[in-house]
């Protein structure tokens, strides 16, 4: 690949057209990303601006088309913007699957119904799930502590047997030590407490730079112009894409919640036993006025998180630079003195059973349920005010979506605990073990997968009877091709299969409901029996105690096979580019909603690309005041579209859109009815120049935009044919692949929407910009 630097006018800005009526192509891919020689079909191209994370690329024979004659060329420049590198670039994207119920969670924040005038009840949609984000977070860090201060320094560390199997942990056994100074109980949870706090260190410095790289690229200034009407969708808001004081804010709000939830297990068990008839009065009242500073460091948390949600209508470039700053240090500090506090020298005091483990994870659970009854009830009166019939789970997917957030941390978190107690002793002869509330959520995993798959079997049904109904069809759309019955099976299975997809919902719900009500089931039999479900149901009939046995044994095993998976995914994923392109595809998809509920999710890209686009595209048809076609397909679509909400009207009107594969309706208006519902698109339709739409009845991603009305046929042009040829053709003298979501310019249609767009724009252009002895610009 060829570097060179773009010809410019003598203003700097980019050659004009002139006569030559260039047009220009912007083509944008999709999830999974690609190389700008296949985007450009060519092998020699120039990065025109950019840099190796982001950049727009042209044919080498290209760069300077705007000034010159294209050799006989006919058609647009094409430009590819290339942005795979913002999800998938080196290793150090392994860790992201760390976040990966923190991702789940803000998607929740997104996804609320479409309310108009309803302000307060919108703000408080999003204080829930900023809640709920919290409480994922204070559940990651305490599964770290149950790991590293229970199992560890607490139950193995203070038996014989166990740690004389574990050397590494003989210093701080008592008894393997001979009472050396760190064998004391406080001394050994204030040295595990490394662990957690490395944890949570991790975590906001991961946040700390991606939000450099992401948040920290200011979009285009712009002031509102009369016309402009951001009521229609947030996206078109100049600050929609430059979220930098909330995130500060939040990673700010949750270290300190991660320290104060290790600074809490360290001191605990301390002030309990301080609190003992003839305890140490000193130590007594040091620990009560420890835990009122947990206490108050632990409000201010909730109101920092509680405060302010996010600026849109404006760029906030201030910080909370005092909050951002002094929040962490606080609950750095009271980290510290919970260690010395902890590690003073009591007589007397041994380490025995259990460290409350099943208080916090109860409280936890309790907690994260009420927040998504609480979530689910006010989604509810938000769609009751602008009922949307495509909206999926009829407005009540973030709900759901955060239910699967709780349930993911949850799983990981009994992951990570039974595994390590099992590596500690894995006969459970020596240690209790992890508290019983996670064997509890492990046991009802079996239940929650065979009421799914009692719902795959279902679909699979109806997909059959989909397949047969299609035969008929597929034959009809090829009348004069001879008919092969495993051709057109091979058809008709794709397009049902495909058509799987709009079943999203359905699934989503029937997941999200048997995790609540099993999880509360758990729950409530944790706090109860306070033991394992197979000793709870000891003396029961033998149905009940043999279905708890088993339902406790495949628990444990699939809940450790879920880590064991997880962690090999990781791994493989951080020394193989392709796998971790594979990841990428997920954060495609998941992170390019900006950071409003966790500050420790994956960074969204789109803050950097949306912003990359618009400049590329306002800066180029103020320079040239060409023609100029946004050409997405998949994901890229979405960005296409972003973009387009972001430029000024008057620019906004001077561009066609093309979309081919895009989830814009089949995906992003349903599950985000309140960005990307029928008025947003409706209205994007009516503000950009022109707008077509492509889409395959094989492709399980793309489908119609869906506007109302003449709207519709306006956008959406009739389901491509996939494939082109039924059988052996003059044309395609071989069997023709079913491409389903990709090759979308192999269609000839393609090459004759793109020209359609092209010639209903406005060919005329502004005369030449000139710059005046002041500096200004004049036409």
């Amino acid at each position: 690949m060829v570097e060179r630097v773009p010809i410019k006018g003598a203003d700097g800005s980019a050659a004009r057209p002139g006569e030559t009526g260039t047009a220009l192509e912007l083509l944008v891919h999709g999830v999974g990303g690609t190389t700008p020689e296949k985007m450009l079909d060519d092998p020699r191209t120039v990065r025109i601006t950019g840099d190796d994370i982001a950049a727009v690329f042209r044919r080498a024979d290209d760069v300077d088309a705007e000034k010159r004659q294209r050799d006989g060329r006919t058609g647009p420049v094409p430009e590819a913007y290339v942005w795979c590198n913002l999800t998938s670039g080196n290793g150090t994207r392994a860790l992201w699957l760390l976040l990966l119920p923190f991702m789940v969670v803000n998607l929740a924040h997104w996804m609320r119904p479409t309310a108009r005038d309803r302000t307060r009840t919108v703000r408080l949609y999003g204080l829930l799930v900023r809640l709920t984000g919290l409480t994922l977070t204070v559940l990651l860090v305490a599964a770290a502590c149950e790991v590293a201060l229970d199992l560890a320094a607490w139950q193995c560390a203070g038996t014989r047997a166990c740690a004389e199997s574990h050397s590494w942990l003989g210093f701080l056994s008592p008894d393997v030590s001979d009472d050396g100074w760190w064998s004391r109980p406080g001394r050994r949870l204030a040295l595990a407490a490394l662990v957690p706090a490395a944890l949570t260190c991790l975590l906001w410095y991961l946040s700390h730079r991606t939000w450099s790289a992401y948040e920290s690229q200011q979009p285009m200034s712009r002031a509102g112009e009369p016309e402009e009407d951001n009521g229609r969708t947030a996206l078109g808001r100049p600050g929609f894409w430059y979220g930098r004081r909330l995130v500060a804010r939040l990673r700010a709000a949750h270290t300190a919640a991660g320290l104060l939830t290790i600074a809490a297990a360290v001191s605990s068990t301390a002030a309990r036993f301080d609190r003992e008839p003839g305890g140490p009065a000193l130590l007594d009242t040091l620990g009560r006025l420890l835990e009122a500073g947990l206490v108050t460091a632990g409000v201010a948390v909730v109101w920092v998180v509680c405060r302010r949600g996010r600026s849109e209508k404006y760029l906030d470039r201030q910080l909370d630079k005092h909050l951002v700053r002094r929040l962490p240090l606080a609950g750095l500090a009271l980290l510290a003195v919970a260690a010395v506090y902890a590690g003073w020298e009591r007589p007397g005091w041994q380490s025995y059973g259990r460290l409350s483990g099943d208080a916090t994870f109860g409280g936890i659970a309790l907690v994260q349920g009420l927040l998504v009854v609480a979530l689910a009830v006010v989604a509810h009166l938000l769609y009751r005010t602008h009922p949307d019939p495509r909206a999926a789970l009829r407005g009540l997917a973030g709900p759901a979506v955060a239910t699967l957030a709780c349930a993911l941390g949850g799983v990981m978190s009994g992951g990570v605990s039974q595994r390590v107690a099992d590596w500690l002793d894995g006969t459970g002869a020596t240690i209790l073990g992890p508290p019983v509330l996670l064997t509890w959520q492990a046991s009802v995993i079996p239940l929650v997968l065979l009421v799914l798959l009692v719902h795959f079997a279902w679909l699979g049904r109806r997909t059959w009877r989909s397949v047969r109904a299609q035969l008929g069809t597929v034959e009809s759309e090829y009348p004069a091709e001879p008919k092969d019955a495993a051709r057109t099976r091979r058809i008709a299975r794709t397009r049902a299969m495909a058509a799987l997809t709009d079943r999203g919902p359905r699934l989503l719900g029937v997941t999200s409901a048997s995790t609540l009500l099993l999880g509360a089931g758990a729950l409530v039999g944790a706090l109860t029996s306070r033991k394992t479900p197979a000793k709870a149901t000891e003396g029961a009939y033998v149905f009940v105690q043999g279905a708890a046995d088993t339902a406790q044994a495949l628990g444990s095993w699939l809940i450790g096979l879920g880590f064991i998976l997880f962690v090999t995914w990781g791994r493989r994923a951080y020394k193989d580019p392709s796998a971790r392109r594979t990841i990428g595809i997920l954060w495609d998809v998941g992170t390019f909603w900006p950071r409003a509920a966790h500050p420790f999710a994956p960074p969204c890209y789109a803050e950097r690309a949306v912003p990359d686009l618009t400049w590329r595209i306002a800066t180029w048809t103020r320079a040239t005041g060409g023609r100029l076609v946004i050409s997405g397909h998949s994901q890229g679509s979405v960005l296409a579209a972003a973009a387009a909400w972001q430029l000024e009207p008057s620019v906004r009107a001077r561009v066609a859109l093309l979309t081919y594969g895009s989830p814009l309706e089949r995906l992003y208006g349903r599950w985000f009815p309140a960005h990307f519902g029928p008025a947003a698109l409706t209205a994007l339709h009516h503000d950009v120049d022109c707008w077509r739409n492509l889409y395959r009845l094989t492709d399980p991603i793309g489908g119609p935009v869906r506007l109302p009305g003449d709207c519709g046929p306006e956008v959406d042009r009739e389901p491509l044919k996939d494939p082109l040829a039924y059988g052996r053709t003059e044309l395609h003298p071989l069997p023709a692949p079913i491409l389903g979501h990709s090759d979308y310019q192999a269609d000839p249609v393609f090459a004759e929407e793109r020209a359609r767009l092209l010639g209903r724009l406005q060919p005329d252009v502004p005369g030449p910009r000139t710059q005046d002895d002041s500096g200004r610009s004049s036409a």
